[in-house]
């Protein structure tokens, strides 16, 4: 299994999952990664603090081109993925059946790689950057869909910019490539179906999974005491990501929060509502939401992270793009009603008014709406319960492993 990180991002989180899920299995599962943060021994990264050091700065050098494009979107994610990796001296020894894909930008691995593993290439798309000419959300822009070129995100106005040329190494590279694409959502399937690069390529959708035995439901009042938070108010939680983001949208969240404040007709006893943020810049962002924000910051275990969802009434997912939705599934997994927009993977998630709310793309009225709802809902008992049946049913863990594990087995046998 291939993976930039093995804990830092929501992509690693994901594919650390996995990969003890399927050890549970008994599966012989080892992660290559370029930056190792875990003790595990089955996790393998660069050696030494001179090859940590080169690793880390290879992402530097791999975005060096974004240079030529002085007044690119500076808020996205794009990666040329040029730079050569000696995969083989790491790999070749492992003697592995198959190899298992992720997130693997930021310098990572190079495109010109896939060809070289020969051998069966299964990879779990995290975003959108295969199918793309380097963006990793196209943020409305089809043109992946063909061969990318004047690419709104580089504020190119030429068919033959980065973009094309990433797309085209892409299209020359991975033509007799022996690959079976895997989605955590039907939407990213779909996106998937639509690029010129994977016409012809296999396409399964397996959910992201969780270990619920660890993310479960535990008393309210008990997570706030232990979290210091208040016991006698509405919370609403929400992961907090850089306001010049606009995948995660944070800025949608904000308005949303301030029309759920000023709007008479939707205050009731979401009223009295405080917010808590958590996420890499929980403690960071200055946010104007009209009501006291508790600020987490990162937190860095799984305990810590149960015990916020848990201690909420009510979980926030203001994302304009979602692969899957990581956070959602674990707050419904404790129990928590998730308030997200019916749009991209976090419709897989969220079920409308059953155990949250899917507000109308983008509108950060109908998202205070869903808050609202949310808050006042006259069972709030029953929403708990619907939300952890929800995790239950679609987000085991166990019922993602199996499912890769066949799936490896057919590639296999199909040679």
């Amino acid at each position: 299994m291939l993976s930039t990180f093995d804990r830092k991002g929501g992509a690693a989180i994901a594919v650390s999952r996995l990969h003890q899920g399927l050890q549970q299995q008994g599966v012989n599962s080892t992660m290559l990664v370029r930056e190792k943060l875990s003790e595990d021994p089955t996790v393998i990264g660069p050696a030494g603090k001179l090859q940590q050091g080169w690793a880390k700065t290879r992402g530097v050098i791999d975005a060096l081109p974004l240079q030529l494009y002085r007044r690119r979107d500076r808020g996205v994610t794009f990666f040329p993925q040029w730079l050569p990796n000696r995969f083989d001296l790491t790999i070749e020894p492992l003697a592995p059946d198959i190899l298992n894909l992720h997130w693997v930008s930021g310098g990572f691995v190079p495109i010109e790689a896939l060809a070289q593993f020969q051998r069966p290439l299964v990879w779990t798309l995290h975003d959108m950057w295969p199918l793309t000419g380097g963006c990793h959300y196209s943020h409305g822009c089809d043109r992946y869909q063909k061969a990318c070129g004047r690419c709104p995100q580089l504020d190119s106005h030429t068919d033959w910019d980065l973009s094309r040329w990433v797309w085209r190494r892409k299209a020359n590279a991975w033509k007799a490539v022996n690959l079976t694409l895997v989605c955590p959502s039907h939407w990213l399937a779909d996106v998937a179906r639509r690029s010129s690069l994977f016409h012809p390529v296999p396409i399964e959708v397996i959910a992201n999974g969780l270990d619920l035995d660890q993310f479960r439901p535990i008393p309210q009042r008990t997570a706030r005491e232990l979290l210091r938070l208040p016991l006698d108010v509405p919370l609403i939680l929400c992961g907090a990501s850089a306001l010049d983001n606009p995948t995660k949208g944070l800025d949608l969240f904000q308005t949303a929060m301030q029309r759920l404040r000023a709007d008479l007709s939707l205050r009731s006893p979401s009223a009295a509502a405080e917010v808590v943020l958590f996420g890499p810049c929980g403690d960071q962002i200055n946010l104007d939401l009209g009501c006291v924000v508790h600020a987490l910051g990162p937190l860095q275990d799984t305990i810590s992270l149960v015990l916020t969802y848990a201690a909420a009434n009510v979980m926030v997912v203001p994302s304009r793009y979602e692969a899957f939705g990581q956070t959602a599934s674990e707050a419904l997994a404790c129990g928590i009603p998730v308030v997200a927009f019916d749009a991209t993977g976090l419709k897989d998630i969220v079920d409308h008014q059953q155990n949250g709310y899917l507000a109308q793309p983008y509108n950060d009225q109908d998202l205070a709406k869903g808050i609202a709802w949310v808050l006042d809902h006259p069972q709030p008992a029953a929403l708990r319960q619907t939300a952890r049946a929800k995790a239950e049913q679609y987000f085991s863990h166990t019922k993602q492993a199996n499912h890769y594990r066949q799936l490896f087995e057919q590639c296999l046998s199909l040679g």
